[in-house]
């Protein structure tokens, strides 16, 4: 059989779009539940069929290591909107959130300290020590020369730009908007905000006022009207024994 030629897959203008969607949809999932819902709150409990495709996923398009990222977010529920917070908007301003998210979340992950308080139990096995953890940029790299394969020399690394530009720019969206702008169903001690319908492709992320109200929920609805996408496939993946929920909240 013959190799298929590079770009083979760039059939139309619109298929590095739906690539780029899809993508950055899967992106959105594992985050919500793999490293949100699952490491960092423990609301629920996934099956290594599950967390170990989502885990190289996020190392493929993310680079992001799982004990940073979860100390991180742990560190900002322990001082949300107060001196202490890595990525708050009533602090350091909205617009440095937004665009600079980035720069905050790497400040504080890569602070030994906050990693040896809030990242306790993580991933500490062979895949983490010799693949995820120790070739960190690696997995982008690969997935640059995947993306090449198959949208092209030209729509290739675009594609593989966004893809890992999805991950800090939506975190910005949510840890930025989910603190300034939004209603409020809970009247909790920090500043968070859900903002749906404008982010209903976040996975449930932008229900963050919910979340705050009950951090260890692996379910943020809590109003009718309200879609938490991430919440579905977590109820889809425990029908089939994949995943296991520790706590649903109210």
């Amino acid at each position: 059989m013959p190799v298929p030629e590079i770009g083979f897959l760039f059939l139309a203008w619109w298929v590095p779009l739906v690539y780029m969607a899809v993508a950055g949809h899967l992106t959105n999932a594992a985050t919500t539940i793999y490293l949100h819902r699952g490491m960092t709150h423990n609301g629920v409990k996934l099956h290594a069929i599950v967390s170990v495709p989502m885990r190289t996923w996020l190392w493929l398009t993310t680079g992001i290591i799982t004990k940073q990222w979860v100390a991180c977010h742990r560190k900002h529920h322990a001082f949300a909107d107060r001196d202490g917070d890595p990525h708050s908007p009533i602090l350091v301003g909205l617009k440095n959130i937004l665009f600079g998210g980035w720069y905050y979340y790497r400040r504080a992950s890569r602070d030994p300290v906050v990693l040896q308080k809030y990242g306790k139990g993580c991933p500490e096995d062979w895949l983490e020590r010799w693949i995820f953890s120790k070739w960190q940029t690696l997995g982008v790299v690969i997935l640059l020369a995947i993306d090449i394969y198959l949208m092209g020399w030209l729509w290739g690394p675009v594609v593989w730009l966004a893809q890992v530009l999805w991950s800090p720019a939506l975190g910005g969206v949510v840890n930025g908007i989910g603190h300034v702008w939004g209603y409020r169903n809970f009247n909790t001690k920090d500043a968070s905000r859900n903002f749906f319908p404008v982010g209903f492709l976040l996975g449930g992320e932008e229900l963050h006022n919910n979340h705050h109200s009950d951090p260890k929920s692996a379910r943020f609805r809590r109003r009718w009207f309200e879609l938490d996408v991430g919440w579905i496939y977590i109820k889809v993946l425990s029908w089939f024994g994949l995943a296991k929920v520790l706590h649903t909240g109210r």
